[in-house]
């Protein structure tokens, strides 16, 4: 059974940064892509950013492209996600996920076969 925990949400002010991580349990985490995806209130729960199963290939929605950068570390079984210049509109609770392939296939909820318990990350303007 495959196990993810999101930590490092919060409140932050506009312009500020956090560092969310997803431990993984399992041996296999270095064999799957792994995801991050959001959703705030009242709206479907959208794909943010993933990273293919060595770390060589990473993938970002438009609206985090040059301000997220998601990392992993294979050794911890451990997924990052680095958030810069945080907007209002970035408030969400933010879920980590496992794909069930080694390569990145898209950003659909369907690719992913695992998901944390999400993190609340709040920006005030």
């Amino acid at each position: 059974q495959v196990q993810l925990v999101e930590s490092g949400g919060g409140l932050v002010q506009a312009g500020g940064s956090l560092r969310l991580s997803c431990a993984a349990s399992g041996r296999t985490f270095s064999s799957y892509t792994m995801g991050w995806f959001r959703q705030a209130p009242g709206k479907e729960r959208e794909f943010v950013a993933a990273i293919s199963w060595s770390g060589g290939g990473t993938y970002y929605a438009d609206y985090v492209k040059c301000r997220y950068t998601i990392s992993r570390d294979n050794v911890k079984n451990t997924v990052y996600l680095q958030m810069n210049s945080l907007k209002p509109e970035d408030r969400a609770v933010y879920y980590c996920a496992r794909s069930g392939r080694a390569r990145y296939c898209g950003p659909s909820r369907g690719e992913y076969d695992y998901w944390g318990q999400g993190t609340q990350v709040t920006v005030s303007s």
